[in-house]
């Protein structure tokens, strides 16, 4: 398979470890279990539709799919012996595979020659991945398929992900879905498959993965060597229970840069401006392109929070200290709630649009923060 191991991985987030490389997947044992309920029926769907937001173990679970098919036969022999004894094979309970198993060394080498990785692709000209996966790609996949498997066993694909096939590519993929070969599974991983066309929804049965709870966030995030914070609920509230998300903020420093925002929205509807103006240069240059990224996110998050705080009450859980009271004060009511609904909407149209016009980042902080606390001077409780 053609695997492009001398460029980076588009699949890889930084500081964890691949998703083939993951030995153990948390929090999401239901879905397992209705995998593999199918399998053992005979019911296996030529196609998976693998949902749920980033980060929450999506691609992990393709890959152990992917692991388990590998070495199952494609019709198990069954009969009785010399001596009339039942040789059907028992039904596997699990996905896992054991390490020192020969397609567990292929897989994770990239060198099984039944299993083909459809992803963004390097471009060597630009010194960057596509931003999309094209046609190309998936006519090679065309021709992978057309090819019987070497030992005459299954052949599985995985797309990660879905949502990055443009409309040609889509297409493409759709006429095999439509006309899927024999002994083909393959793995559709999406984070947002309303996205999707339809017709590729239709032709795959869904698998629907939840966030982590902070107890399997806790366990997915110390498998891959992570120091894990203090207060592991509050990390797991701010990430929305994805271990992706959660390791890009301790990456980043962002439980922290949270805890600053929230704070100083706390001053509202008298916002501390130096403190605002700090935050906001904080972002400024090339080479706080990361840094600026986060702030727009935790900042979208953090109005999101208000808004479901004002319409439903104040959450269960903090993503930082004193947090809820901040929220409680901003947001007292519904009708306050609506409103920062609507923020949320303008502001996020506005840093999308900042964004691509390459607006100043402090800036662009300084205004967002400026017309949150304008808001606050209307709705916020003294």
């Amino acid at each position: 398979m053609s695997t492009g191991q001398h460029a980076p991985e588009a699949d890889r987030v930084d500081g964890a470890p691949h998703p083939r490389e993951t030995r153990h997947l948390f929090g999401q044992g239901a879905a397992e279990r209705e995998f593999l309920t199918a399998f053992n029926a005979g019911h296996l769907h030529h196609a998976w539709l693998i949902t749920g937001p980033q980060g929450i173990g999506k691609a992990t679970l393709a890959w152990r799919m992917a692991r388990f098919l590998l070495t199952q036969p494609v019709k198990a022999d069954a009969g009785g012996g010399l001596f009339g004894e039942d040789l059907t094979p028992p039904m596997p309970e699990t996905l896992d595979i054991a390490d020192d198993h020969p397609v567990s060394a292929r897989v994770a080498a990239l060198s099984e020659p039944r299993l083909r990785l459809l992803r963004r692709p390097w471009d060597d000209k630009k010194d960057k991945h596509k931003t999309v996966i094209t046609i190309d790609e998936v006519r090679e996949l065309k021709n992978f398929l057309m090819m019987s498997a070497a030992d005459g066993g299954r052949r599985v694909v995985i797309v990660d992900s879905a949502d990055e096939m443009n409309v040609s590519a889509s297409n493409a993929l759709l006429k095999l879905l439509e006309e899927p070969p024999a002994n083909v599974t393959l793995l559709l991983i999406s984070h947002q498959p309303s996205a999707l066309l339809p017709t590729i929804r239709s032709r795959c049965q869904t698998l629907r993965l939840h966030p982590l709870t902070p107890d399997d966030m806790a366990n997915a995030l110390a498998a891959t060597g992570t120091d894990l914070p203090m207060n592991t609920a509050a990390l797991a509230t701010l990430a929305s229970g994805s271990a992706g998300t959660a390791l890009r903020l301790l990456n980043l420093g962002g439980m922290e840069a949270y805890h600053n925002l929230v704070t100083l929205f706390g001053t509202c509807p008298n916002i501390d401006r130096p403190v605002l103006l700090r935050i906001a240069e904080s972002a400024a240059g090339a080479k706080n392109a990361d840094h600026f990224d986060l702030l727009l996110k935790l900042l979208d998050f953090f109005i999101a929070r208000l808004a479901r705080a004002g319409v439903a009450g104040p959450p269960r859980h903090e993503a930082c200290k004193n947090e809820i009271a901040i929220l409680t004060r901003l947001a007292p009511n519904p009708y306050a709630g609506r409103a920062w609904a609507q923020a949320q909407q303008e502001l996020g149209a506005r840093a999308r649009h900042g964004k691509a016009v390459n607006l100043d980042p402090a800036a662009l902080l300084l205004d967002m923060g400026l017309k949150i606390n304008a808001l606050a001077a209307t709705h916020a409780t003294r």
